[in-house]
């Protein structure tokens, strides 16, 4: 049996630029990607804490140390610059994968700087 399970998060990220006429895509800068351990080319999925919407697209590298998260081609219609957004990625484990598996959770401020990493979210009191 498989299961699908978070892969990495980048969690709160805001949108720096969001560029219509690119070939569809998201552009991460660089460094985020090698800490989340997302890799070019893979599958992402962008959900939108400012409006709601939820898409899926895939990673491109951007400049590293820049805080770049371009939202583009037709994806764009769905995030505008300053939206904070969260962004995923899965993997499909079995079931031994599964008994030494932690995500890779990384926490961004609003200029996209990391605040903090993570194998697991924290339980909140009710």
């Amino acid at each position: 049996m498989q299961c699908n399970m978070l892969k990495a998060k980048l969690h709160k990220a805001r949108v720096t630029h969001s560029e219509l006429e690119y070939e569809g895509s998201c552009a991460i800068d660089g460094k985020l990607l090698d800490m989340s351990g997302i890799r070019e080319y893979e599958q992402i999925h962008i959900y939108n804490v400012t409006n709601g919407e939820r898409f899926v697209t895939y990673a491109i590298r951007a400049e590293e140390d820049t805080g770049i998260i371009s939202v583009n081609g037709a994806a764009a219609h769905k995030a505008d610059p300053g939206d904070v957004v969260i962004i995923c990625a899965y993997v499909s484990l079995n079931q031994q994968e599964l008994a030494s598996y932690k995500p890779r959770l990384i926490y961004l401020d609003e200029d996209n700087s990391v605040v903090r990493q993570a194998n697991a979210i924290p339980v909140q009191a009710a």
